[in-house]
């Protein structure tokens, strides 16, 4: 049988760039476990943080240190793609944050002509900005927090137009709220505040990331996760619940191992998880997502009441991420996942749009 060659390509030019690394050093040994290393032989492509990318014996020792390299020279030719490029049967990006999981790798593999794992440029787009897609969600009659979306020429103003902005915010969200920039994941930039000052600063913060920012009405509320799988028919995965001992679910705590607990199965009625399912299912359809997704909801439990939080089209991978555990824990170990998600890539390109 005639191996697929599967292109993993990852690092980035994004904050997550060493993220994406550890996500690209698991999703490779689980290509390597038996049952995969038959029908694929995988071909690692490094993207630099200044965008050029690296194949060979470059990409091949990040995977294997699971470690960025230092000091690689600036390339003079950031569009030339890598000769190995030309041969790759199916992509598996795995590049997380802007530049990444937003369409813009999405839109350059659609061009290759190539099946790729993962969503589309609509729903990679509209998946990654928070506001468009809480704006889909509240198109689709999906349940979500008290919100507000701003731009950072409103915060960057004149000394009479932030004062009302902050004023209004404290209006109609109150304290404590989150303030978080619109196109970047794994929590970077956020910040939970509770005052005015705290929420000055943060805003402030915020705007240096991303031009567009939204603040989140803060809820006591429990946080549980719901991976999905497939295309035009996609599954659910059990539903998982995260606990922390920090503020909130921030970077940190989301990467370090033995910062967060993750339950699974969370321990909730039967019928608040099948409206977990059928809310990640929805969320998944109304973006028009592809490949996989994890999908993130606050349970409040003294009302009964269920918010989504956000989706991720493009969740990690590594030893601590809840997209690859809740599969496990519903069924699917790590090296069926990576082998049904490139099935599925194959699907999706095959199948006219």
């Amino acid at each position: 049988m005639t191996k697929l060659r599967v292109g993993l390509l990852f690092g980035g030019r994004s904050g997550e760039h060493e993220v994406s690394i550890k996500s690209a050093k698991a999703i490779f040994s689980a290509f390597a476990a038996e049952e995969n290393a038959s029908k694929y032989d995988v071909v690692p492509f490094y993207i630099q943080k200044d965008g050029a990318w690296q194949a060979g014996e470059i990409a091949q020792q990040v995977i294997t240190s699971g470690q960025a390299l230092q000091n690689l020279a600036a390339s003079p030719n950031l569009w030339q793609l890598p000769p190995q490029a030309a041969e790759i049967d199916v992509w598996f990006p795995i590049l997380h944050g802007p530049n990444g999981e937003d369409g813009t790798i999405q839109g350059l593999l659609t061009l290759m002509q190539v099946p790729y794992v993962g969503s589309g440029v609509l729903g990679s787009a509209a998946g990654m900005d928070k506001i468009a897609m809480k704006d889909v969600f509240a198109q689709a009659g999906i349940p979500q927090v008290k919100y507000m979306a701003v731009t950072r020429s409103q915060i960057w103003s004149n000394a009479c137009i932030f004062p009302k902005l902050c004023d209004e915010i404290e209006t109609n969200l109150g304290y404590p709220c989150f303030v978080k920039p619109a196109n970047l994941g794994s929590s970077v930039g956020i910040a939970k505040v509770r005052d005015r000052r705290e929420l000055e600063t943060a805003l402030d913060n915020a705007a240096s990331y991303d031009r567009r920012i939204i603040i989140e009405a803060g809820v006591v509320a429990r946080e549980v996760e719901c991976a999905v799988l497939g295309n035009d028919s996609p599954k659910a995965s059990i539903v998982g619940e995260i606990t922390y001992s920090s503020d909130f679910y921030d970077y940190e705590t989301k990467y370090t191992e033995g910062k967060a607990d993750l339950l699974m199965p969370a321990p909730l009625p039967e019928a608040i998880v099948s409206q977990i399912q059928e809310l990640a299912l929805k969320a998944f359809i109304a973006i028009n997502a592809s490949g996989l997704s994890r999908v993130d909801f606050f349970y409040v439990e003294a009302t009964g009441e269920i918010f989504i939080n956000e989706i991720n089209t493009l969740p990690g991978f590594t030893a601590t991420s809840m997209y690859p555990q809740l599969w496990s824990h519903t069924g699917v170990s790590f090296p069926q996942l990576v082998d049904q998600l490139v099935q599925f890539a194959i699907e999706r390109h095959s199948t006219p749009n």
